[in-house]
């Protein structure tokens, strides 16, 4: 074989390697499935930190796109569908309003739209010690105690327990901004069952109430006996068994038994006899 044909096998050869590689590099991008580019969904979120029951605007709120890939449940893509709704819960700079978050269209703005079915919202004036110097924020969950002094004697005891935190602050207060909200007493709004409103209720009109903040993982109810200022001072009440066998005796009353009659005479009887010749008198009874 001369020099040309082997120049013509040789490259012969590399045209039928390089067409095989070809074939299977095909094969293999043909395999790969294809991504469809998916186009970001609108959405609605907060163009600013929002309260609680605050009536949304066109200027509270802005549209972004969020990835198709992790779709948000409940998302909102028109501005329109968010307008003069309430808010149920507070919400911060960029976060996206869903259904949950937002009342209903005819239920119009403000607290009572966030009150669940069945619920009650009360407000207990509170300032920094009986709020947990500023802890105490919307979604906490407190205990309500209340100390009662009746003279010298005075008792605390739980009124209310896991009870949640609607709101902190009046609602002048959360209109202002962060920077200016120094206020040396406020009001905690909590949302309690009827039951537990009649009973903070009835302890702010007869005494301190104070919040004792709680973690919100811990859902067992708080069952205390309660304190008074003797047991706190040492001083031991006596039990009830004590005070029931240290307590005096009725006196009974003795009847006057009946007097004792006189004893009857009994009659006397004389015999005369006649006894060493001598004559005798004998009294028989």
């Amino acid at each position: 074989m001369n020099r040309r044909n082997r120049h013509l096998v040789v490259l012969a050869i590399a045209v039928m390697t390089a067409s095989l590689a070809s074939l299977g590099v095909y094969r293999a991008a043909s395999a790969v499935p294809r991504q469809v580019e998916q186009t970001p969904q609108p959405v609605v979120v907060a163009a600013r930190p929002l309260a609680i029951g605050a009536q949304l605007t066109a200027n509270d709120v802005k549209v972004v796109f969020w990835p198709a890939s992790s779709p948000l449940p409940g998302a909102i893509g028109n501005v329109k569908d968010v307008v003069n709704r309430g808010l149920l819960t507070g919400v911060v700079l960029n976060e996206p309003l869903t259904q949950t978050k937002l009342a209903a269209m005819q239920s119009g703005a403000g607290l009572p739209p966030a009150i669940p079915q069945g619920m009650r919202a009360i407000s207990v004036k509170v300032n920094e010690v009986i709020g947990v110097a500023g802890f105490i924020v919307p979604g906490s969950r407190v205990d309500v105690i209340v100390t009662i002094r009746n003279g010298n004697e005075g008792i605390t005891n739980t009124v209310a327990s896991n009870v949640q935190v609607l709101t902190a602050g009046t609602r002048q207060d959360q209109e202002k901004p962060a920077e200016n909200a120094k206020f040396a007493s406020t009001v905690v709004t909590l949302m309690v069952s009827p039951t537990d409103v009649e009973r903070i209720a009835l302890a702010q009109s007869e005494g301190q109430v104070m919040l004792v903040l709680r973690n919100p993982l811990d859902t067992e109810p708080t069952v205390a006996p309660g304190v008074r200022t003797s047991a706190l001072l040492g001083h031991s009440e006596p039990s009830p068994v004590d005070k029931v066998a240290k307590a005096p005796s009725p006196r009974r009353s003795i009847a006057p038994s009946p007097p004792i009659a006189a004893a009857t005479p009994v009659p006397q009887r004389t015999v005369e006899g006649i006894r060493a010749g001598k004559p005798t008198e004998e009294v028989i009874r």
